[in-house]
């Protein structure tokens, strides 16, 4: 990797393949990132990354994380709270002790593919100083650092009217992508198409949710609050009493899910309120007999968090869709670091035939971290991708 991270030129997009009414990424690109260097990852609805500790699945995750923060408009710093850690270990810095990292995606939808590639500097200061944006071959926004001493990058975006390019500064800390539409007047064909790619590819990487159920927090009793499932699910009788009480339908879905990963007989989940103002989540199991999940395995706390989260949809997790796009048109991505972590292989093989049948509707996707995934040939549906070679 050079010490200053550059942008290699736009490929030309494959052959056609019918194209997704809801955009999604579907590759991610780690051109120089932490242990990856020229990885290419093709994601399906539903991908499992796999391989010994240390052989980047979760360093793969968290640059689809990053990427998903940049496209909600989230400052530099927050996507990559510690940058150092992600400048390939070999990289030298230059004459004036630069380092970096490159990462990209593909987000298909109505308009095709779209790439996006983003080079950033780690050191000495967090920077974006390149960025592509792309579609057909067709360069749609550029942007390079030119003036080390500004917090800007000079960008050009695609016009095709008077003039073939509008040029203009964009800040070095926001992906430009994500501010085009407050940039781009939309009054030439060109204009309209660089409108419509950034958004489908914003569209894509901001219906994300990164999911890592922690089970000592789910199991003390919780406040009643906005009833939206946070990422570590700490909160989750809270949300139950919501999605209960919400849509039968799918919580019986949840309770059969339920019963098929825990340990004896489930009737039901239920979400019980308590004198002091909080409520506990339990486990109904016939006869007058409850189970409070305090009393549940770390796995099978893990495994009904998840159930929980592949059943559920964006209005009940605590994500930033696009609110001016229908949710019909939007794609959840759900995110999930070491998702057979404490889980058996019962567990973990009925959790994942749940995503099978979820992602296979359309309009939920998970990308999932995994320690091995020999049986994963079992799920039909499911991409994996071993990085153990």
């Amino acid at each position: 990797m050079t010490a200053s991270p550059a942008l290699s030129p736009p490929e030309p997009d494959t052959a056609p393949s019918p194209r997704p009414d809801r955009p999604c990424v579907t590759e991610l690109r780690l051109s120089a990132f932490a242990g990856h260097r020229r990885a290419v990852f093709a994601l399906a609805p539903l991908t499992l990354f796999t391989g010994p500790s240390g052989s980047g699945k979760s360093r793969a995750l968290q640059a689809y994380e990053a990427l998903a923060r940049l496209g909600g408009g989230a400052e530099l710093a927050e996507a990559f709270p510690d940058p150092v850690t992600c400048v390939p270990e070999r990289a030298r810095p230059d004459g004036e002790r630069r380092r970096g990292f490159r990462i990209g995606c593909t987000a298909d939808g109505p308009e095709g593919p779209v790439r996006l590639d983003v080079a950033i500097q780690a050191e000495p200061e967090l920077r974006i100083v390149g960025e592509r944006l792309t579609a057909d071959g067709l360069v749609l926004l550029e942007s390079a650092l030119r003036d080390p001493g500004r917090r800007a990058v000079q960008a050009a975006w695609h016009t095709a009217g008077s003039a073939p390019v509008t040029r203009g500064p964009l800040p070095d800390d926001r992906l430009g992508t994500a501010l085009l539409p407050l940039r781009v007047a939309g009054k030439t064909d060109g204009q309209r198409r660089v409108l419509a790619a950034a958004e489908q590819m914003v569209v894509a990487l901001r219906s994300v949710f990164a999911c890592d159920p922690g089970p000592g927090s789910m199991r003390a009793p919780v406040p009643l609050g906005a009833g939206r499932l946070l990422p570590g699910c700490g909160n989750l009788a809270e949300v139950l009493l919501r999605t209960r009480a919400e849509c039968g339908r799918r919580h019986a879905l949840l309770a059969a899910a339920v019963g098929a990963g825990c340990a004896g007989r489930v009737v039901d989940l239920l979400a019980e309120p308590l004198d002091d103002g909080t409520v506990r989540a339990l486990l109904d199991r016939g006869d007058g007999l409850r189970t409070p999940l305090k009393l549940l395995g770390d796995g099978e706390l893990r495994y009904v968090a998840l159930a929980l989260v592949l059943l559920t949809g964006p209005g009940v997790l605590e994500v930033d869709p696009v609110g001016e796009v229908p949710a019909a048109l939007q794609t959840l991505t759900v995110l999930a670091d070491g998702l057979d972590r404490c889980m058996d292989r019962r567990q973990t093989r009925e959790l994942l035939g749940l995503a099978a049948r979820m992602c296979e509707r359309g309009h939920i996707r998970l990308v999932g971290a995994v320690g091995e995934a020999s049986w994963a040939a079992e799920v039909d549906g499911a991409t994996v991708v071993d990085l153990s070679a």
